[in-house]
């Protein structure tokens, strides 16, 4: 019986972090949850927060604070950090310097403390930090994996399923590309059930799908969340959590998330949203779609976008 505790530690206690730890904690998806920040009463006061939540649930859960260096033993790392709000007009591309920066300092001293397990990127420039935490490291590409579309792609699924009175998990429609503004929506491989999602708007609705407007509806839902309320947080959570369930249950199913790129999609040496199947290795493939030209060609931009700004990492 494996009896080994599954540990998640968490770097940067701000909204998004502490929200991860609550989505962690409630679907019960590991046993130790640690929470690193340099803000030491906050830090500390989540965790206090947190395990008065914890003594709810039907198991017993652990959860404290350490240096991020203090990391031998943990399975999956998930870097939150970042490095200050956007303001009004900014995209993620405008976030890269500072949380870099931030990033630069901590992932060298994790290497330094033994760190072996997963790092999973829930910062932005998602896929940018997402490669910077690869090279930093020196861990192999299967071990360094960013949230990527993953949240995008649950955003079309729900905005889809709203329109058409079908459950979310029953529609196949995905995003691939950067988590930013050159993300696109895979029409020629979504689908309800195999009928294309077109014909089955088509049929429900009466009218035709307007897939630019849904691409660029889905693409500002988060700026439309950071308006109303200065941050995104819920999502996200699930998000990590959903893709930390799928690690530590070597599920097999594939997510749209950021890898790293050794020649799939024509694409090297770049960290891109793309369709993996998650293992407790990490990747265990990234699968390989014959995508219509005019989504190959958005693709191959969005990565050209992502190289230009890999270039601008500090």
């Amino acid at each position: 019986m494996n009896t080994k505790a599954r540990k998640v530690m968490i770097i940067g206690s701000g909204n998004v972090g502490a929200s991860a730890a609550y989505a962690l904690l409630n679907q019960n998806i590991c046993e130790e949850l640690i929470l690193v920040d340099l803000n030491k009463a906050l830090v500390e006061g989540h965790v206090q927060d947190l395990s008065d939540a914890a003594a709810y649930m039907p198991g017993m859960m652990t959860i404290s604070t350490r240096d991020a260096s203090d990391c031998a033993d943990v399975d999956i790392a998930v870097i939150t950090v970042s490095g200050g709000a956007l303001k009004p007009g900014q995209t993620r591309l405008d976030e890269l310097t500072n949380t870099a920066k931030i990033v630069k300092s901590i992932v060298p001293q994790m290497m330094a403390g033994g760190f072996n397990g997963i790092f999973l990127i829930a910062t932005n420039p998602c896929d940018i930090i997402t490669w910077q935490v690869w090279k930093l490291s020196g861990l192999p590409a299967n071990q360094v994996i960013g949230t990527g579309v993953w949240l995008d792609t649950t955003r079309l699924r729900r905005t889809l399923a709203q329109q058409l009175d079908i459950g979310a998990q029953s529609i196949d429609a995905f995003i691939l590309g950067e988590h930013g503004d050159t993300q696109f929506p895979v029409w020629s491989h979504s689908s309800v059930y195999g009928s294309p999602i077109g014909s089955v708007y088509q049929r429900h609705t009466g009218k035709t799908l307007d897939r630019e407007q849904l691409a660029e509806k889905v693409r500002k839902l988060g700026f439309e969340i950071y308006a109303g309320k200065g941050c995104t947080e819920y999502g996200i959570a699930g998000t990590i959590a959903e893709i930390c369930r799928n690690i530590f249950t070597g599920s097999h199913r594939a997510l749209a998330i950021s890898c790293i790129l050794q020649g799939e999609y024509g694409v090297r040496d770049v960290a891109i949203g793309v369709p993996a199947v998650l293992a407790q290795s990490g990747v265990q493939q990234i699968i390989e779609l014959h995508l219509a030209d005019d989504e190959l060609a958005k693709f191959r931009h969005s990565a050209s976008v992502i190289q230009a700004n890999i270039a601008r990492l500090p």
